[in-house]
């Protein structure tokens, strides 16, 4: 029996909350709604997704000493993933708070997660984590760590796969670094522009293009309800998926298309398995849709082939 491939995962896993305003917003004021909480984060949700297609993995985070952290713990071994991560007793466990309003618009978010600025870098200088990396076949991170912890982590992981995470527009630029390291990254186009330099308006080559020369070899853009970019030294193609890629289904999106990466398909290949996951991922309750193999197949069924598009 094959071995499965194995994925070490270092970044976020936290505790999310989503609100939503039943009616018109008003500013300023006590507004009736409704509001969830589950564990989330882009590098523990794209690695739920990966183990879910069969990836074997282990997750490095750090959490504090508080009730939520054995929220998070909970999460992480109910996943099957192996957890290497530390506890500060003294500090709060990461989260995220986002408040949309009634059709589904952010009205505003709040993130506190300081502690990973202040933790991550030195955990990687552990033994621990030293030996996963080298046993791992693959690290996938999100830019939840600051750069130094992403420099320091492709450096002990050269030679093996390094698949990133934007994370989000404001933490992107924290990828500049180690982007000539990266095997793979994944943002939206928001974090693209960023990173890239680019106008709103850019179209789909101006983003391979721009992405190339901020120094990354390969790359996924996606774009709400427009076409997945994808493009490596292969070439540039899009994926126009059924529905619309937005939130945690684009974590999904990721884990599926790099285990699938894994497995030893090309990336337009890997990258419809991504989109399957991400249509999933929609339709899930959860941040992580369950990924039973019949529904995956009929969801891939769904996934138009790449079109090539630019001059490549």
């Amino acid at each position: 029996m094959m071995k499965s491939p194995t994925i070490l995962a270092v970044g976020g896993a936290y505790i999310e909350r989503r609100g939503q305003v039943l009616g018109a917003f008003v500013p300023a004021a006590s507004n009736p709604g409704t509001m969830r909480e589950e564990v989330g984060g882009a590098v523990f949700n794209a690695l739920r997704c990966a183990v879910r297609r069969g990836v074997s993995g282990s997750l490095l985070s750090v959490r504090g000493g508080d009730v939520l952290a054995d929220t998070v713990a909970r999460a992480i071994a109910a996943a099957g993933i192996a957890d290497l991560s530390v506890v500060f007793l003294d500090r709060t466990t990461p989260s995220k708070t986002t408040i949309f309003d009634s059709n589904g618009a952010l009205i505003v978010g709040l993130a506190d997660m300081a502690l990973y600025d202040l933790a991550l870098a030195k955990q990687i200088r552990r033994a621990k984590v030293r030996e996963a990396i080298s046993t791992a076949d693959a690290v996938l991170c999100d830019a939840n760590l600051p750069s130094t912890a992403l420099e320091r982590l492709v450096t002990l992981a050269a030679g093996k796969p390094v698949f990133a995470l934007a994370a989000s527009p404001d933490k992107a630029a924290r990828l500049t670094p180690v982007l000539g390291s990266l095997a793979l990254a994944f943002l939206d186009r928001r974090e693209a522009i960023a990173l890239a330099d680019l106008g709103i308006d850019a179209a789909e080559q101006d983003f391979a293009d721009g992405l190339r020369r901020a120094g990354l070899k390969g790359g996924v853009v996606t774009a709400d309800d427009g076409p997945v970019l994808g493009f490596n030294e292969a070439g540039a193609f899009s994926i126009l998926p059924p529905k619309k890629v937005a939130d945690g289904a684009a974590d999904a999106l990721a884990g599926a298309t790099v285990a699938a990466l894994l497995r030893g398909l090309t990336l337009r290949a890997a990258l419809r398995d991504g989109v399957a996951a991400a249509m999933l991922a929609i339709e899930s309750a959860g941040l992580v849709p369950v990924l039973t193999a019949a529904d995956f197949a009929d969801a891939l069924a769904l996934v138009p082939e790449p079109q090539k598009i630019g001059m490549t």
